[in-house]
């Protein structure tokens, strides 16, 4: 399941750094992704929306077995 995740992420992810950021994945368990924003994308007002409108709603499309996406610090 993270190898199917790292290729979703891997998809997104030059759309995000164009914008400045970039998404680490960090890990998979329970069905939760949890993710690192970093670069503009780090506390970022709109990382937020991005995070849950973007890239969750493209993991889940991919991978439904995946029930959400977490950010989580350094």
């Amino acid at each position: 399941m993270r190898d199917q995740v790292q290729k979703v992420i891997d998809r997104i992810r030059p759309a995000v750094q164009m914008d400045g950021g970039d998404i680490e994945l960090v890990d998979v368990a329970d069905g939760i992704v949890k993710l690192r924003l970093v670069g503009s994308c780090h506390g970022c007002p709109s990382s937020m929306m991005t995070l849950k409108a973007g890239i969750e709603r493209a993991i889940q499309a991919e991978v439904p077995e995946i029930k959400g996406v977490e950010a989580v610090d350094a």
